[in-house]
């Protein structure tokens, strides 16, 4: 099993509730900014971080793709 597929699941689960949003909602967020990808390019860093942190560096990364 991948290894960082246990914590795209805890990434996503996480910014659900972070966000109040359902999963299907969550999910759509994830697959339009390239979240996965984004965790599978930085996975070494991230999962070091601390929950709050995490999700202001997710939040963070869809803000500047929004742009």
């Amino acid at each position: 099993m991948d290894k960082i597929l246990p914590f795209k699941i805890f990434c996503l689960e996480n910014y659900t509730s972070f966000h109040n949003l359902s999963g299907k909602a969550a999910l759509d967020i994830f697959i339009k900014y390239k979240l996965f990808e984004y965790i599978n390019d930085y996975y070494d860093i991230l999962h070091s971080f601390g929950l709050i942190y995490l999700m202001n560096d997710i939040d963070e990364f869809i803000m500047h793709r929004k742009n």
